[in-house]
């Protein structure tokens, strides 16, 4: 059992609420952790037809039946039962009395905040960050080989190839959230627009583009982007701007939560494939912004990230809004340290007269050092 960063602050959360409950993507190890951390716990899974037929029919029996330390996994597909949970909490007072969780984070969330605010402490579980798989060394020194590989935890608690576990990955996915969460009617149309996105990593998100290329009309991107959204595949990283409107009107950039599945979603057969790559550089950005999210999430934080451009092109990748500053990272592929690697701190400070925290670039290379009061970190130690 390799040890999850979230098991602490799940634990901590139980004590202090009737609910907690716990989202992330498929297969990220959400039932084996909560069926670790709380053993004598009944677990229902409400993708049992049984179980859900008798939830739908008679809640309040159901909830008689189990009524106390119980985890019911995949809630979201009983809506309705959140308004029953939120009288019988109320009513019982009980702490860690339901642990839910969910791969489907709108639905989910949408059901939380209507029935039940106030009363659940949310948690999301992604898959493996890199402190979980250093423990018990896992995680290669080769960066080509992480990137091409992933992070799920069936990868290496199985010891499947990529190229074994993808394929099944995805037709499970598209068979089960795409078709659950919007009729989408020609799947292949589907993993195409799929594959498009993964080909869209770190670039600011054109709907229209990515609809043509598709052959979908933009309301339909959009409607599926969400879709990725949803399921934990994809996310959106948007523009920094002092002034708030304009993050609300502005591109985001798109990004996946996992390297792995991007790499297979672009026909890599191989880790070397990840080398050769001419936007090997973008997926080396989508590691790290996932890594630092997966960190952030796993101690229950709730991330304020953001990316910063200008209109003439200069860029930082990162930024994270803090209670009186902004910390920046900037990410570079390469292994060997050069000087422009420090120009964007400087033209930030003085464009956007921020006052920025903590400065890091993160690089290919394993030497860490401080240059020109910029903390540069080898992609493993990022933080």
């Amino acid at each position: 059992m390799i040890n999850r960063q979230a098991a602490k602050t799940i634990r901590e959360q139980a004590k202090k609420f009737p609910i907690v409950a716990v989202t992330g993507p498929r297969q990220s190890g959400k039932t084996t952790l909560l069926q670790q951390l709380f053993p004598d716990y009944t677990y229902i899974s409400m993708e049992n037809p049984d179980n859900r037929a008798q939830a739908q029919e008679d809640p309040n029996g159901f909830l008689k039946l189990y009524s106390e330390k119980v985890i019911l996994d995949e809630v979201q597909n009983v809506p309705h039962l959140f308004s029953y949970l939120q009288t019988k909490t109320d009513l019982d007072r009980i702490k860690g009395q339901y642990i839910l969780s969910g791969s489907q984070h709108f639905p989910l969330m949408e059901s939380i905040t209507q029935s039940l605010a106030g009363r659940v402490a949310l948690m999301r579980l992604l898959p493996f960050d890199f402190s979980e798989i250093k423990s018990v060394n896992l995680l290669s020194n080769q960066l080509p080989e992480v990137i091409f590989k992933g992070f799920y935890p069936a990868i290496y608690d199985w010891d499947i190839h990529p190229l074994r576990y993808f394929p099944n990955y995805v037709e499970t996915y598209v068979e089960r959230d795409v078709r659950s969460l919007l009729n989408v009617k020609d799947l292949m149309l589907f993993r195409n627009f799929l594959k498009l996105c993964a080909g869209r990593i770190g670039q600011v998100l054109n709907l229209n583009s990515l609809a043509n290329d598709c052959g979908i009309t933009s309301p339909t991107a959009k409607a599926w982007l969400s879709i990725l959204e949803t399921s934990f595949i994809a996310f959106l990283l948007p523009p920094y701007y002092r002034n708030f409107n304009k993050r609300l009107i502005k591109s985001p950039k798109l990004y996946f939560y996992d390297t792995g599945l991007a790499c297979y979603l672009l026909g890599m057969k191989e880790a070397d494939q990840v080398e050769s790559y001419f936007q090997k550089g973008s997926l080396f950005e989508n590691l790290v912004i996932a890594e630092l999210l997966k960190q952030r999430y796993h101690q229950g934080e709730m991330p304020q990230f953001y990316f910063w451009r200008d209109n003439v092109g200069n860029e930082l990748d990162l930024l994270s809004e803090e209670f009186q500053s902004v910390d920046v990272w900037e990410m570079k592929y390469g292994a060997t340290v050069n000087p422009d690697y420090f120009k964007g701190f400087q033209y930030l400070e003085k464009i956007e007269g921020l006052s920025l925290g903590k400065k890091t670039v993160v690089y290919g290379g394993n030497s860490p050092q401080i240059r020109q009061g910029v903390e540069v970190k080898s992609w493993s130690e990022v933080d």
